[in-house]
């Protein structure tokens, strides 16, 4: 019996070359649509209310069962990715957080996108950030940038060093209130002051998730804010939680079982605790690997990254797909 599924991680699904900022790292439409064929040749895709069904009740997966996973709520995903599911009578889980929906605000994450994305030359966003260190340095308590430069500007899965520097700095490693200060700041600079109006290009709206759902679409949480759930304590997770799960009910309505799917992949045991008691089944996390239910924690699904799997139809297989041919 086959208890292994390949759950597929996407982002950004776009025109990449027409649109204002062809540096986002995603997925062109077409390549999209070829990596679809490519999957539906090598898997059998599955939907989120198949995966909970098979927790719920025991049953099997099919072999090769494949899970496709939407994260942040883009519009893309409503323009770009849902048209061309529904054409090939596929579906996929979105996982939209609710704040950058209900308040038109732009998440962190996705600030430090488009500013990355706003600027070729990254040493000129090196030099903002080190001219800023420099400046708050004594009121915040800040280290000098060369020991954030020698801690932070590692080379990533997919980004050189430089990159990696300018996003594990600006997600994780300043103090929050500096953090979200830095991020401002070079948003306005560098892409727009009009926050709200930005946000309404980017997120889909209340009205677009409802029509994925009633297009038999999943629709999960990926939080309220979009926040490091591993750095709240159990009270704000809990708040970021249930505020969560009251949007979603309002787009699906109320749920027993539920799948969450973690921003940056954070999570704790204490959150573990919290999403039990309120009835989650699944945990999507960014750890790579294929998914086995047999001897995973549901909580703490892995998933792979559309750039693991070809973005070509014609494609052989590649070797993750090897993995469960």
């Amino acid at each position: 019996m086959n208890a292994i599924i390949t759950i597929i991680m996407y982002h950004y699904v776009r025109e990449l070359e027409h649109s204002r900022f062809p540096e986002i790292k995603g997925l062109s439409t077409e390549q999209f649509r070829e990596q679809i064929a490519y999957i539906t040749k090598h898997y059998h895709i599955i939907s989120g209310h198949d995966l909970l069904n098979t927790l719920r009740s025991e049953v099997a997966l099919p072999p090769r069962a494949a899970l496709l996973t939407f994260d942040d709520g883009y519009l893309d995903h409503f323009t770009q990715v849902f048209p061309i599911l529904h054409r090939v009578g596929v579906s996929g889980c979105f996982f939209p957080p609710a704040q950058c929906i209900l308040e038109n605000r732009v998440l962190d994450v996705n600030k430090i996108h488009f500013i990355l994305a706003s600027v070729p030359n990254k040493q000129v966003l090196v030099d903002s950030i080190f001219r800023m260190l420099a400046e708050y340095q004594t009121p915040y308590h800040l280290k000098g940038k060369e020991y954030y430069w020698n801690k932070l500007a590692q080379p990533g899965r997919y980004d050189p060093a430089e990159i990696m520097f300018i996003k594990h700095l600006l997600q994780r490693e300043l103090p929050e209130e500096f953090r979200c200060l830095m991020i401002n700041t070079l948003f306005k600079k560098y892409v727009t002051a009009d926050e709200v109006s930005f946000a309404k290009e980017l997120y889909m709206s209340l009205d677009q998730l409802r029509c994925l759902h009633h297009q038999g679409m999943y629709v999960g949480s990926h939080g309220y804010n979009h926040s490091w759930l591993d750095r709240l304590d159990r009270a704000g997770q809990e708040q970021e939680i249930d505020r969560s799960l009251a949007f979603l009910t309002s787009i699906v309505g109320r749920s027993d079982d539920w799948m969450m799917c973690y921003p940056y992949g954070a999570y704790n045991d204490s959150l573990l605790s919290v999403l039990k008691s309120r009835g989650c089944k699944i945990g999507l996390t960014t750890r790579v690997g294929l998914a086995h239910l047999d001897y995973h924690y549901p909580l703490e699904l892995p998933r792979i990254n559309t750039n693991d799997l070809p973005t070509q139809s014609a494609a052989p297989p590649n070797q993750w797909t090897c993995e469960v041919l």
